[in-house]
């Protein structure tokens, strides 16, 4: 009987598909121990959006948080991140020597491997971060990114498993050093016969030597069969979040899968009443946190746009923050044209947001009156190649919109070195100048700020979607008075009782 190999995701992905990543460290910490106990060996511990969110949302520095995570779990355990390609965990694309900086600073945190995967499956974007990330001494687990075509969109020929392996052999043809492959889907929204058919070519083209692992949501609902599919098409491994962040948008749930793949000839290593105990630690851990209804709940429509489950959680909590969640399944509806249009990216960040950014502009200001900055760039060219060429009047507009040409050369050839500029700031704000804040400053310097900076001057704040306190007991009512009668018809006498005196009135008529 073969042993799938799983990584749990709870703690980073968990986090970002609940939460939007905004999870306190000390409020996980007994959690993580329990899962220790249980003798989980594999978990993903920090990257993607848990590196931005404690810096915003939770006043925290993010290698400070993959510290602790190191400390809690001892020097064995294996310990994941996530990177975007040559956005590492940025939203936009860094210049070389912040992508090297990247890979030093996780291996130095305490990290083991990373995940590096590109939204727009161009392989260009993988080989100069996946050199530094074996460089710096981790493994690199190198990705193919997946979804499901929006309607009106099949036989574009892209998404498809003939284009998920091209990819694939174009990665092995670069020469990118890569330890494991991975198969990610983020709206969990690949048709599982898809899933099938693709990790079956894989397993034929990788052989039986690499580590082959697929990471999928739950958001439509299809999460547990895909890993099915994908396992008895040869996957080694998996991603699964355990309760209370597993299911709807998180990662099928570990005991889930467990469960389905019972009567089969593969099995999960795991003591399933070790894995409970240690769920019951975590539902204790986040009883105070606010669990969106969205990202409990099986959304099949996901499916059409194609939303993942790690963004849309994040999203709806913007739109409740700027009132405009009323808006929200017509922004979906939009995200299915801005897939179609774009040049057919998978829907993972960034290009997730940038989907989302440039739908939630169709819907308020009215649809391509404004092109965003993310949608526009992509377009355009300037963060590499899409999967399929994009719309030619959507590209005409971007660029009248922004003033900038197409770009079809190398994106990290017109970035100007990070380093430098992160190190002027920090002179300028008479800051420490180390490598973790250089990196810091650098990953965080947007159009509109830095919230690095803000992080460094000790002016963040703390916003987690933690339950507000019930509204203070209104005090005890006075007693109501009590009335004793007595007299005539023309005279009554009360005995009044107030606040536990009682008063003689006569009442005379």
């Amino acid at each position: 009987m073969k042993k799938i190999l799983f990584q749990d995701t709870s703690f980073r992905d968990g986090f970002q598909s609940v939460f939007g990543a905004r999870v306190l460290t000390k409020d996980f910490i007994p959690a993580l121990e329990a899962a220790v106990r249980a003798g989980i060996e594999h978990f993903e511990a920090g990257g993607g959006a848990r590196f931005q969110a404690p810096l915003i949302y939770c006043n925290e520095n993010a290698f400070d948080m993959m510290d602790t995570f190191r400390q809690t779990v001892g020097p064995k355990i294996r310990l994941q991140t996530l990177a975007r390609g040559i956005n590492v965990v940025a939203l936009e694309p860094q210049p070389r020597d912040m992508i090297d900086l990247h890979a030093k600073m996780f291996k130095k945190h305490g990290m083991t491997r990373i995940r590096n995967f590109d939204a727009l499956n161009d392989v260009n974007n993988l080989i100069y971060s996946g050199q530094c990330i074996t460089n710096a001494g981790l493994e690199h687990e190198v990705v193919v990114t997946m979804m499901e075509l929006p309607r009106g969109c099949e036989g574009k020929g892209a998404h498809e498993p003939a284009f998920y392996i091209e990819t694939l052999k174009n990665i092995m043809d670069s020469g990118v050093p890569f330890v494991s492959v991975c198969f990610k889907d983020a709206s969990g929204t690949a048709n599982p016969r898809k899933v099938y058919e693709t990790i079956k070519q894989a397993r034929k083209l990788l052989g039986d030597k690499v580590e082959l692992r697929i990471h999928s949501h739950d958001t439509c609902g299809t999460g547990v069969a895909q890993y099915v599919a994908a396992i008895e098409a040869g996957a080694d491994g998996v991603c699964c979040g355990r309760s209370p962040l597993s299911g709807g948008t998180a990662q099928p749930d570990l005991l889930s899968l467990w469960h389905a793949l019972k009567g089969t000839d593969y099995t999960l290593d795991i003591d399933v009443e070790k894995i409970m105990e240690a769920n019951q630690v975590a539902k204790e851990c986040f009883k105070e946190y606010e669990f969106p209804p969205e990202a409990l709940a099986i959304e099949p429509e996901v499916i059409f746009s194609p939303m993942p489950g790690g963004a849309l959680t994040a999203n709806t909590l913007m739109m409740r923050d700027t009132k405009t969640f009323h808006l929200y399944p017509q922004v979906i509806k939009n995200m299915a044209e801005c897939v179609a249009k774009g040049g057919f990216g998978s829907s993972v960040t960034p290009v997730s947001q940038y989907y989302f950014q440039q739908a939630y502009a169709n819907t308020v200001q009215g649809k391509w009156k404004k092109i965003t900055d993310g949608y526009g760039n992509m377009v355009l060219g300037y963060l590499g190649k899409t999967p399929r060429e994009p719309d030619p009047e959507i590209v005409k507009i971007a660029s009248e919109q922004m003033k900038k040409p197409v770009f079809k050369g190398n994106p990290l050839d017109v970035l100007e070195p990070g380093i430098p500029k992160a190190k002027k700031v920090l002179e300028e704000n008479n800051l420490p100048v180390t490598d973790e804040n250089l990196f810091i400053i650098g990953a965080m310097a947007t159009k509109g700020g830095n919230k690095g900076l803000d992080l460094l001057q000790g002016k963040a704040r703390v916003s987690v979607p933690k339950k507000k306190p019930a509204p203070a007991a209104a005090p005890a009512a006075a007693p109501a008075p009590v009335a004793q009668v007595s007299g005539s018809a023309t005279s009554v006498n009360y005995g009044v009782t107030v606040g536990g005196k009682t008063f003689s009135v006569q009442v005379s008529g």
